[in-house]
């Protein structure tokens, strides 16, 4: 019986069933396996895959949608990967096209390494950031920050809440609500009993990855990091926007250092929703 062609294989729905063959994608890839990541992406998102003939997963992807659950305002498209052994035959790009048209007309943001950046533009995706990733062991500041932060409470979820969608642009619960379970720490930045910022660390491999970072301002962002790597023994990870000069510098100022530039691309809108002056880092750069 003759193979059936990667064009005509079926493209379905993953599940948590899924997880040891979406961690195996990865690790084909030359990717860390990221199974807890890839636990957290299904169940929170949408994962698509297509079964290859000989076995695993030919080809995967993870969408995440944001908004009222009836008529998401925006999606994020995340861990596009098609195994070695398959690359270079319209894999990707089917799978991509696919979560295109199941979408419709909501609009959908990635980020694409420079690898990916050519497929997305050639679907009609546009550039309308960029994120550097930086990681590394923070050397505490020599002098303590003047914010106050503490580990978050069940209490804090009203006010974390309110918060992220005002900076995010549209409501995250389904995210938020799973840091908890999700993140390793999780803790908040007050004035004068006020919540003015919020930031998880969540393991990944040997580190610690920050996100999501939401902060009133640089020195808000700052303390949160500071207070953060002082809880762990592992380097600390994120991913911050470009534009956040001042934090950018401060990180790398204390120990951490630039090891890649991911390009931020949206589909159907020229610029993401919410407040980017506090929104420093993403959850993941696979959900945005």
């Amino acid at each position: 019986m003759p193979t059936p062609s990667l064009t005509t294989l079926p493209i379905r729905r993953l599940t948590l069933r899924d997880l040891t063959a979406c961690a195996d994608l990865s690790e084909d890839r030359g990717w860390p396996r990221e199974e807890h990541k890839w636990g957290f992406l299904l169940t929170a998102g949408r994962g698509y895959g297509i079964d290859a003939p000989d076995g695993g997963l030919a080809a995967a992807c993870v969408v995440t949608l944001y908004g009222p659950h009836e008529r998401p305002s925006l999606a994020a498209l995340g861990m596009v990967l098609v195994a070695e052994r398959h690359s270079g035959r319209g894999v990707g790009r089917r799978l991509t096209r696919h979560v295109l048209t199941t979408l419709g007309t909501i609009p959908v943001t990635l980020h694409a390494t420079p690898y990916g950046r050519p497929l997305y533009e050639e679907l009609g995706f546009k550039v309308t950031g960029r994120a550097e990733m930086v990681t590394g062991t923070l050397v505490p500041p020599g002098k303590a920050p003047r914010i106050t932060t503490r580990a978050a409470t069940a209490e804090d979820l009203t006010a974390v809440l309110r918060l992220d969608e005002e900076v995010f642009g549209t409501d995250r619960t389904h995210i938020v609500t799973r840091l908890p379970a999700f993140a390793d720490q999780l803790r908040v930045a007050e004035e004068n009993g006020r919540l003015i910022g919020y930031a998880a660390a969540w393991p990944n491999m040997e580190t610690h990855v920050v996100g999501p970072l939401i902060a009133r301002d640089t020195e808000t962002a700052k303390a949160l990091i500071a207070s953060l790597a002082a809880h762990t023994d592992r380097p600390l990870r994120t991913d911050i926007d470009v534009r956040h000069t001042g934090l950018l510098a401060w990180v790398k100022e204390h120990g951490l250092a630039s090891v890649a530039f991911n390009d931020v691309m949206t589909y159907g809108i020229t610029e993401l929703p919410g407040d980017w002056t506090r929104r420093f880092a993403p959850v993941t750069v696979a959900a945005g």
